[in-house]
């Protein structure tokens, strides 16, 4: 394990390094949040396509095609297909909002009184998706160094932590396309083929297996609208994805960059489903379909190439680790403390801001980290702060972007209504239930319409000012520099 334990080093050692790196590009807060917004289509479609494709999406992408076949695709293609309806229809609107944050948004749309309420559901979130990518590094260290959970949480979750304190999102943005490259190489290019060349190519799978493994609807059909729910409005509307819409340099970017970063999910999502079914035929009795990726990897790759395969699978986890953690840090000093200390900045106000983001990226972490060492049900987690985002904060933001007549008590009813509804049920049915994010949903969208039409329209200047915001017709306020970058 040698070359494989040099391999992982200097790929570590790499993020450290472009870490230290970015902290000299991260001058105000406009760079160490949204990279200055001048990215180009390259990197905006790698980095985009780094942090929604995580440790879930690898490691749990293989252990559903494990499970179910080639249907256990459905989980990513959701997430893909979320991106690619976020990038087509609405990142150009979103990128010419030039804020820093959806409760920000929030704010703009309605008039204000919306920001702290919806940051805190957003703050937790972001909280709970950084906790479960970086318990994901304790199944990576265990299967490179046999290493206690605790020390691998601490070890992963401390370089993360590191490089992103001190770039920021520049940092992240330099991470995040190295390592799109490195799970490119290692997922797609790697270990696809060799997962389906030893278990006997297509027609042994076949073969050996149920023909369920082989239909596209196997994992059934009310599983597969449970992750269109969940995942694909999920990307429409979470502060992870949003900050990377925010770092597009315009609004061509932001729409045809994530179309091919959504595109390149769909087939990442495939290559998982197929690793899986790879491994069934391999190892037919493993005790937990998670721990199908880990497996095949150690077991059935050379020496070199498995230690680039764990490195694509530790990018994948490092990638959405770090989103989240800037995101979670974004909105608590942006959207929750700023507030509550009534010191939020005016428009165009470019106070030296950069320390302290750094500083809540930093108490941010150590949060996410001790959180992760504590919890031991990552699911359940993971599953509550998806219901909380979807079921309390996608109507009043899809209706703010689609629904002129919504107000601000629209809003907040909305948010409140499909919060304590999601709560309600998942005490009533169960954390992993359906329910909880289908009535939270129905309850918010009812609040939101019925509260809406019965309080007065939102302020004619409020609207005008979201129109000029909305056609990018407003003088950029971040401060960021007029100076593309190409790539």
């Amino acid at each position: 394990m040698a070359v494989d334990y040099t391999v992982i080093a200097v790929y570590l050692a790499g993020m450290l390094a472009m870490g230290w790196w970015g902290m000299r590009r991260a001058r105000s807060k406009s760079e160490f949040l949204v990279a200055g917004r001048r990215l180009g289509p390259v990197m905006y479609s790698g980095t985009m396509a780094a942090i929604v494709l995580g440790g879930a999406s690898t490691i749990g992408g293989v252990g559903l095609g494990y499970q179910y076949g080639l249907s256990g695709a459905w989980m990513v293609f959701t997430i893909g297909l979320g991106l690619l309806a976020l990038s087509v229809f609405f990142s150009a609107r979103i990128a010419r909002l030039k804020v820093y944050t959806v409760s920000e948004m929030l704010d703009l749309r309605y008039g204000g009184r919306a920001g702290v309420i919806s940051g805190v559901v957003m703050w937790a979130y972001t909280l709970m998706l950084a906790v479960t990518s970086t318990i994901a590094y304790a199944t990576i260290f265990d299967v490179l160094f046999d290493m206690n959970r605790t020390v691998a949480i601490v070890l992963g979750g401390s370089i993360v932590v590191a490089y992103s304190t001190l770039g920021g999102m520049w940092s992240i943005t330099l991470t995040d396309m190295v390592q799109f490259v490195v799970k490119t190489i290692g997922v797609l290019l790697l270990l696809l083929p060799i997962a389906v060349v030893r278990a006997g190519g297509f027609g042994e799978m076949k073969a050996k297996l149920p023909t369920g493994y082989f239909d596209p609807l196997g994992i059934g059909g009310e599983t597969i609208f449970t992750y269109v729910l969940i995942y694909t409005f999920g990307m429409l509307i979470g502060q992870d994805i949003w900050q990377r819409v925010f770092t597009a340099r315009g609004d061509r970017t932001a729409k045809w960059g994530g179309t091919v970063a959504g595109t390149y999910c769909l087939v990442y999502a495939l290559a998982g489903a197929v690793i899986g079914t790879a491994a069934k035929v391999l190892y037919p009795n493993l005790a937990s379909a998670d721990a199908a990726f880990a497996t095949i990897v150690k077991d059935e790759l050379p020496v070199g190439v498995r230690g680039l395969v764990l490195a694509a699978a530790l990018a994948a986890v490092m990638s959405t680790s770090s989103g989240a953690l800037i995101a979670c840090a974004t909105v608590a000093n942006n959207d929750i403390w700023s507030r509550l200390r009534g010191v939020a900045g005016a428009e165009g106000e470019e106070r030296d801001e950069v320390r302290g983001n750094r500083l809540f990226i930093l108490l941010m972490g150590v949060a996410v980290i001790v959180t992760a060492i504590a919890l031991n049900n990552v699911v359940e987690a993971l599953t509550v702060a998806y219901n909380l985002l979807v079921g309390g904060l996608l109507v009043p933001i899809l209706g703010g972007l689609l629904w002129k007549r919504g107000t601000v008590q629209g809003a907040l009813a909305s948010v409140v209504a499909g919060g304590v509804a999601v709560i309600g049920l998942m005490a009533g049915y169960g954390i992993l239930a359906n329910e909880p994010v289908y009535y939270g949903l129905l309850a918010s969208l009812a609040a939101y319409l019925a509260v809406s039409l019965a309080t007065p329209a939102t302020d004619p200047a409020v609207l005008a000012a979201w129109r000029e915001r909305l056609a990018g017709r407003t003088p950029e306020t971040a401060g960021a520099s007029p100076v593309p970058v190409s790539r």
